[in-house]
């Protein structure tokens, strides 16, 4: 693991090939905001692999997937919540006609009757809700796996397939240094 200085590290860095030098901004930047540390070999391995710009894209790719994802299943939520609400206000008004039609001698038993039958929707809606969340959860789930997978076979650095909290949490880690890593190339012209 890396016990030592960063700025020994990188000023050495500094003087070595382009590799090394992205290797030290690499460790820089990864140390300055994540405190988190990784062996120099990974590090070193992974700047060897953004070399190319083949990452950055294969990164940003996974990226707007993830992003379409993200929004469709918001989309799909939002559309179940409305689906929800119409079947709440249909149901306060079809129980408020029921009301103003009610015989005075029948209204204790229709109102009992209304209870259980909203009591019912809120049960099913709040069955919905947990299905359409465990669906978010699992398919999100599925997608970090999907990634993990895509950047292993691409031969980045710290990436494998795991569900290990720590190493998902790393890998976001590495994740964020690269996106970090091609601002930095694409504000400074190395990337196009």
């Amino acid at each position: 693991m890396l016990n030592i200085q960063y700025s020994r590290l990188y000023s050495g860095c500094a003087r070595a090939d382009n590799q090394s030098a992205l290797s030290g901004l690499m460790i820089k930047v990864y140390f300055s905001s994540f405190q988190q540390r990784l062996s120099y070999t990974t590090l070193s391995d992974l700047a060897q692999a953004l070399i190319d710009g083949t990452v950055y894209e294969i990164v940003q790719g996974l990226l707007d997937i993830q992003h379409l994802t993200e929004k469709n299943l918001y989309n799909q939520r939002q559309k179940l919540h409305g689906e929800h609400m119409s079947l709440k206000q249909d149901l306060v008004r079809k129980h408020k006609q029921a009301l103003q039609t009610c015989k005075s001698h029948n209204l204790a038993v229709l109102k009992s009757n209304q209870r259980a039958e909203a009591e019912a929707l809120d049960q099913r809606v709040k069955e919905e809700q947990r299905m359409m969340d465990e669906k978010v959860v699992a398919e999100m789930d599925q997608k970090v796996l999907d990634q993990q997978n895509t950047l292993e076979k691409a031969g980045v650095p710290g990436f494998y397939i795991t569900t290990n909290p720590q190493e998902v949490m790393m890998q976001m880690n590495l994740l964020e240094l690269v996106l970090k890593l091609q601002q930095k190339e694409t504000v400074s012209g190395s990337l196009p």
